[in-house]
């Protein structure tokens, strides 16, 4: 199949916001947590959602997926290299709605929007919260909600909202330690208290091995990360304080690519209405950010 023209504009408008584009959601992490057990959710294919395929795709009979499976638990690999986590299985359920096969290439977070900008990628997968920002680049199908939840060792009393003087672990370049643990920050010290110290690690293995050690006082990460976290440290951590700055999830598209967006949100929306969505959100714990309608570019921030 051949790769999508883009304007050498459009190329250098997405390699300048690129660069201003904080990483929301993403860790670089190389998960030793286990994925539950169970079938694959059967999916078959919609005649309707495999019409809005645009014609390129629906005869190559691939979806090709630039993905970071760094991020457990919702895109990570197996034991033996293969990509797996609740959002993969989404994945899969959603080209085989559009009668398709997924073709996953596993990529470095900061390349998969060029990649899908540039025409490598029919789509771009990696926890991506859908920006005002990210907007002007590429076009998000939303698929989820999700904020940040910290955690703390267990019988911590950390409070979220009074971490001042404090160690907080995050993980580089994502929203936590580039936007909200700074603005935290500055807000101690505009009360003449002690600032936070932000902890920066490039894994979330990482991250949690400093809060479980003491060397840090709690984390901050995506929701479902953090719940995921916690509970694969059996009881060594818990979480704390409330879930906040929920923000949709979204499979990045590029902008020229005709109906593809229109028939990825139409996949997400036929397996929410026929249950797999659910039943792949429940396998995996993760129900709590479960979304009643698919949309395009429903950034709030």
């Amino acid at each position: 199949m051949s790769a999508p023209r883009t304007s050498s504009r459009l190329l250098l408008l997405a390699a300048a916001s690129l660069t201003a584009v904080s990483l929301v959601g993403c860790v670089q992490n190389a998960p030793t947590t286990a994925a539950p057990t169970g079938d694959a959710i059967a999916v078959t294919a919609d005649e309707a959602v495999a019409a809005l395929v645009p014609a390129a795709i629906s005869d190559s009979g691939t979806l090709r997926v630039g993905v970071n499976l760094t991020y457990s638990p919702n895109e990570f690999k197996t034991p033996e290299g293969a990509p797996t986590g609740w959002a993969i299985e989404l994945m899969d359920a959603v080209a085989a709605k559009m009668g398709l096969e997924v073709e996953y290439s596993p990529a470095a977070f900061d390349n998969i929007l060029p990649g899908v900008i540039g025409g490598k990628y029919d789509v771009g997968q990696g926890s991506f919260t859908d920006t005002k920002e990210r907007e002007k680049i590429v076009d998000f199908v939303n698929y989820y909600s999700a904020g940040t939840r910290w955690a703390a060792q267990a019988g911590s009393t950390l409070d979220p909202e009074n971490a001042c003087g404090l160690t907080i672990a995050a993980g580089a370049t994502t929203y936590q330690e580039t936007n909200d643990l700074p603005a935290r920050s500055e807000a101690c010290v505009a009360a003449g208290k002690e600032p936070i110290t932000i902890l920066k690690f490039d894994t979330q293995d990482a991250i949690t091995n400093a809060v479980v050690l003491g060397q840090a006082d709690g984390f901050a990460a995506d929701s479902p990360v953090t719940a995921y976290a916690v509970a694969a440290t059996d009881g060594k951590l818990s979480l704390v304080g409330e879930q906040y700055d929920s923000a949709p999830f979204g499979f990045a598209i590029p902008k020229d690519a005709g109906t593809l967006a229109e028939a990825v949100e139409a996949s997400v929306q036929a397996i929410i209405d026929d249950g797999s969505y659910t039943a792949i959100l429940e396998k995996w714990g993760v129900q709590d950010g479960a979304v009643a309608e698919a949309g395009i570019n429903g950034a709030i921030f």
